[in-house]
């Protein structure tokens, strides 16, 4: 993609950003009495319809939500703004996108004259006395349908639904988009990619860099941190991770050696058989010293790999840690469906042909099988997250396409979430802990939830760098220790004697003293995070 049509992408994104951000902001001021200094009205005006009413309410919450993880009242309302703004035009950034490759008749690029609209509309003739003659309603059961796979970006529930493009800002809008200049964007995958880095302004980043010279939270962090890896590093990386496990799981027997253009490789590779052992290495250190070896020489030496065995390739994980757009994973996708065609070729996984009739019905569902196991991404950014998810389901909806598939299996899952504190509310906080439990474990599962609860709120700005784990592991030990101090101490003392002498309950921070299970320690761990699970369910 030149830097001419970069370009006209980038003016068309802050073109749409800025209308759509003055369009929300006037309703959340103008007609919901929400506004951008943190000013909310106290009870709605009559002048509010009762669906209105209703609007009004969930934003009201809305804000107070943000306000709770820590966010002043004018931050979460512009939080808000934001959030509304960029899901509106992301999702009709889908849309052309979708259009292009055919996935769905046509609907934004023509407005009300486009096909797919004329023909929703006379299915149902009662929606011509409606204002938009049901425009508005038709491109919502488009978001709905597209929820089905691609909750993440088009989930009606989400609170960044509640704001709609009145008449005439939705109108300006499809004009950005449908711009003449654009037209040949929107069938090439990295398009969404730039609408993601073009989306933030320029200016606002200088500003951000001039007032600190490090982020001050966790938007500053993505903003100032947006941009795309260049193909090289993904390829290179990529290659020299996913591609060199599945290289040593096939002993170099790949297609993948070729494919992977940046896989390092020795030309004496010597892979070692299960539980063989490399040969023992001569100390020839004097000798290496007087004699140092050349590079040429050293290169040439024979190199022994340890015996990987072959995974099936459904448990075969990559994560991407701050995911963006989902550039390494888009070229994680190709090396994926590579491996899963080697695994059946090769018989290396007997499980994928009892699970399936044939090659045929097989390959058609691997796209399915890459997105619901094989790749996972974190970001702090909830932008990305929208776009990384559209992203991959466009990349599968790429292969159905290009085999002809006839029947397109529907992806029920992804794995690409926001790190985001946990709700701030201690309200809420107090009625979850209450629901573990008066009992001894429950009070000690109750504690070390409010713990893992307290650390996340790191998470938008620290995101997968939160080992979370490690803070439950840790705060499992410290409780098994002060359990351990307190049971010792009463074997030592006579009965009714206890608190007399030794450690006291007061000394810990885990109401430790009503346990009386050694199992409880082995499956506490479980409990928390099953807790914390349902919870954000």
């Amino acid at each position: 993609m030149d830097k001419e049509i970069r370009n006209a992408i980038q003016r068309a994104t802050q073109a749409a950003r800025a209308l759509l951000e003055e369009e929300f902001r006037e309703q959340l001021e103008g007609t919901y009495d929400i506004h951008l200094n943190g000013d909310v009205a106290v009870a709605p005006g009559s002048h509010l319809s009762e669906a209105e009413t209703v609007i009004r309410s969930k934003l009201v919450d809305a804000v107070v939500h943000k306000q709770s993880k820590g966010s002043s009242a004018a931050e979460a309302v512009r939080t808000h703004l934001r959030e509304a703004a960029f899901t509106m035009l992301n999702r009709f950034v889908a849309l052309k996108m979708l259009e292009a490759r055919g996935l769905v008749q046509e609907c934004v690029s023509r407005g009300e004259d486009s096909s797919g609209f004329k023909e929703f509309a006379a299915l149902a003739p009662g929606l011509v006395g409606v204002e938009d003659r049901g425009y508005r309603l038709y491109i919502e059961t488009l978001f709905d349908e597209m929820s089905q796979e691609v909750r993440v970006l088009f989930d009606h529930r989400d609170s960044a639904s509640l704001l709609w493009p009145r008449r005439q800002a939705l109108f300006e809008l499809l004009a950005i988009l449908n711009a003449p200049e654009l037209a040949d964007v929107w069938a090439q995958d990295e398009t969404i990619g730039w609408v993601y880095q073009y989306y933030n302004d320029p200016e606002e980043r200088k500003r951000m860099r001039k007032a600190s010279a490090a982020p001050r939270n966790s938007r500053e962090l993505a903003v100032r941190n947006q941009f795309f890896t260049p193909r090289y590093v993904v390829e290179f990386l990529t290659d020299n991770t996913l591609g060199r496990i599945w290289y040593e799981m096939t002993q170099g027997q790949t297609r993948l050696a070729d494919q992977c253009r940046y896989l390092v490789r020795r030309p004496t590779e010597i892979f070692l058989k299960e539980g063989e052992a490399p040969p023992s290495e001569p100390d020839n250190q004097q000798s290496e010293i007087d004699n140092p070896k050349s590079q040429e020489e050293l290169l040439r030496e024979p190199v022994h790999i340890p015996h990987r065995p072959v995974k099936d390739p459904r448990e075969i994980r990559l994560l991407d840690p701050a995911c963006g757009s989902m550039h390494f994973g888009l070229y994680a996708f190709d090396l994926f469906e590579a491996i899963y065609e080697e695994a059946w070729d090769k018989g290396l996984c007997p499980a994928l042909q009892e699970a399936y009739p044939g090659k045929d019905d097989y390959l058609r569902d691997v796209p399915r099988l890459i997105i619901e196991h094989n790749i996972h991404g974190v970001d702090i950014d909830s932008r990305a997250v929208q776009i990384a998810g559209l992203s991959l389901w466009l990349r599968a909806q790429k292969t159905w396409r290009d085999t002809a598939a006839a029947e397109r299996p529907r992806i029920r899952r992804s794995n690409i979430v926001c790190a985001e504190p946990m709700p701030g509310e201690k309200d809420m906080l107090a009625e979850f802990v209450g629901r573990l439990g008066t009992t001894a474990e429950g009070k000690v599962v109750g504690q070390l939830v409010e713990l893992v609860w307290d650390r996340m709120q790191l998470a938008g700005e620290a995101g997968s760098l939160l080992k979370i784990d490690e803070e439950i592991a840790d705060a499992i030990a410290d409780a098994r220790k002060a359990w351990d101090r307190l049971r010792e101490h009463r074997l030592d003392v006579l009965p009714g004697m206890e608190g007399l002498f030794g450690p006291q309950q007061g000394e810990f921070r885990f109401d430790v003293a009503g346990i009386r299970r050694h199992a409880f320690w082995e499956d506490v761990e479980q409990r928390v995070l099953d807790a914390l699970r349902d919870q954000c369910r």
